[in-house]
């Protein structure tokens, strides 16, 4: 899992992103929903996405990164049910959060890598 040199700046971004997911995910709810219909799912699509593009930036350990949000999807809506009392689980959420790692996968396999796996950015 080698963050290569240039690149250590994709992995701090990859932790501000985790970051925003946990806040995201484990704050307790504050009620309302004043949002659009469809919005809470694209916000579990993006904070589960954004992690794995900012480690396919930062290098090869982007799969990793991928597996760990596999298992916190469900994880973080069997928490959310059980720890917060203002939250719920919902199996459609977590529908969302692996459709927003999958695409970012997707995304990430898809740009050039070097001969170590490693994506290649501009000009690093």
């Amino acid at each position: 899992m080698q963050i290569r040199r240039g690149h250590r700046a994709w992995a701090v971004v990859c932790a501000l992103f985790v970051g925003v997911q946990l806040f995201v995910l484990y704050t307790p709810s504050p009620g309302g929903g004043g949002a659009p219909p469809g919005t809470d799912k694209i916000v579990h699509a993006v904070v589960f996405a954004l992690p794995v593009l900012a480690a396919g930036a930062a290098g090869a350990w982007w799969r990793w990164m991928a597996w760990a949000m596999v298992v916190h999807a469900p994880v973080s809506e069997i928490a959310q049910h059980v720890l917060l009392p203002t939250r719920s689980g919902d199996v459609w959420d977590v529908a969302a959060d692996l459709t927003g790692v999958v695409a970012a996968a997707w995304l990430v396999r898809r740009r050039p890598s070097d001969d170590t796996g490693h994506v290649v950015t501009g000009g690093h």
